[in-house]
């Protein structure tokens, strides 16, 4: 299954959830099953908006992003986290006027059978979209299937705290309740905008990556009188890329030069999936000149 297939899954199963959720919000009089309802509906609007993103990602490179539109899908993501933090406070809001004015609640065995029920959804499509966003590398899955996760464990703590209220007759423990709900989809809002933010910023590959690049130029400079430098890279979305200077004898043909080229971009290629490889031909006793902080002084 495709990432778009996932999203909208995800897509249809927030409507359902929705639907439960509000159902036993409705018949219960609850404030954490409204919060959790309040959530899913925040899921929905995040599931929507990744799918676009992803949409847009896929776009092949044209005369305005010659790179490609990978880093869409990272707007997806701090999209989501700021929906979070906006449904945290309207949580905050609603936890704090129960305190003030607490009500009994009502039906509260359905309202539970329900959000297990939505709860139930919402792991097996996070877990499976968790998996997918990971192979494919992509942050629209992930971060949807993490909001997901986090509805989960929303709904798991809303039980709880309706099974400790049926079982004490205490109602503040609902308020109460959702007070933590709020504060825990709050972590993962900022979560979410800190990842966001961080594949904005051109971020270099990932540690396992970089050793895989190392370890496939250390291969050709044995048998070959060759030298690596100006090793750079950077991730966007599910691309990712490396640029680097590659020295060879002034006494190669350009063709031989090209061949071997052509070879270290095949075996960079085979070793990190979806890698881009830009290698600059030079002789080994010439030096590209490259930007640096002095040069901006």
């Amino acid at each position: 299954m495709q990432a778009h297939a996932y999203l909208k899954l995800s897509v249809a199963t927030a409507v359902v959830t929705i639907a439960l959720k509000t159902a036993a919000w409705w018949w219960t009089g609850s404030v954490s099953l409204a919060a959790d309802a309040l959530e899913s509906l925040v899921n929905l609007a995040g599931a929507v908006f990744a799918l676009a993103m992803v949409t847009l990602a896929a776009q092949p490179p044209d005369a305005e992003h010659p790179y490609g539109h990978h880093k869409a899908e990272y707007f997806s993501s701090g999209f989501e986290g700021i929906l979070i933090i906006a449904a945290a406070i309207g949580i905050f809001w609603g936890a704090f006027d129960r305190w003030r004015h607490p009500e009994p609640l009502h039906a509260v065995g359905l309202g539970i059978g329900l959000a297990v029920v939505s709860s139930a959804l919402n792991g097996a499509l996070a877990w499976a979209m968790l998996r997918k966003g990971r192979e494919v590398r992509s942050m629209a899955l992930q971060g949807d299937a993490r909001h997901l996760i986090t509805d989960v464990w929303t709904s798991a703590g809303v039980v709880a705290g309706l099974i400790g209220v049926m079982a004490t007759g205490w109602h503040w423990l609902d308020p109460l309740l959702a007070v933590v709900v709020a504060l825990n989809i709050l972590r993962e809002g900022l979560h979410l905008m800190h990842e966001s933010t961080r594949g904005l910023m051109d971020e270099a590959l990932d540690a396992d990556s970089l050793a895989r690049v190392h370890a496939v130029l250390d291969g050709f400079r044995g048998p070959h009188a060759i030298r690596f430098d100006h090793v750079v890279s950077r991730t966007a979305g599910q691309r990712r890329f490396i640029d680097l200077h590659m020295h060879m004898p002034a006494s190669w043909t350009l063709g031989r030069a090209a061949a071997l080229r052509g070879e270290v971009e095949e075996e960079l290629m085979r070793a990190v999936p979806g890698l881009r490889a830009s290698i600059q031909l030079l002789p080994t006793d010439v030096e590209a000149h490259t930007m640096d902080e002095e040069d901006l002084t």
